[in-house]
């Protein structure tokens, strides 16, 4: 991952964030996993940047969306 992907997850109190790979604190807080997740896209768009996504129960990566940054082509 690169410095400028995106992290979305949920907070001790219950709020979902998004969040920068390298920041100290969250770019956006909503109260629902996909308000968080469609301001932090928006965000990711424009740096052409990555979001994974986070379970709640386990913290583990659910899904990842990649806006800008895969390979020239592939084939399949």
């Amino acid at each position: 991952m690169a410095d400028k992907d995106y992290n979305v997850y949920q907070g001790d109190d219950g709020k979902w964030r998004g969040e920068r790979q390298d920041a100290s604190r969250a770019s956006v807080v909503a109260d629902t996993q996909k308000e968080a997740f469609e301001a932090t896209r928006d965000l990711a768009q424009k740096a052409k940047s990555e979001v994974s996504i986070h379970r709640a129960d386990n913290n583990r990566i659910r899904a990842k969306h990649s806006y800008g940054n895969d390979p020239e082509s592939t084939k399949g």
